[in-house]
């Protein structure tokens, strides 16, 4: 990418950025610009003893083969309504 391709990008992004009226996704655009800054610390650290003991147990379930596919997961969730 040419300097000037890549100056006309960020022009064209911040442009966009500016006109953004969705906070989840400004929200995960902060998100990013935090991980880069923080590239010395991991997300890890960052996460709550709670979520960390909830990935872990994810982890496990997916080892040990307790998984089914996200549609079998849907019908499931809209049985329960």
């Amino acid at each position: 990418m040419s300097t000037a391709e890549f100056n006309l990008l960020r022009e064209e992004l911040v442009q966009w950025v500016s006109s953004l009226n969705d906070s989840s996704l400004l929200n995960l655009l902060n998100s990013i610009k935090l991980s880069r800054t923080k590239s010395d610390k991991d997300w890890w650290d960052d996460l709550t003893e709670e979520q960390k003991t909830n990935i872990q147990m994810g982890l496990r379930d997916l080892n040990e083969g307790r998984t089914m596919p996200s549609e079998e997961f849907m019908k499931q969730l809209k049985g329960n309504e």
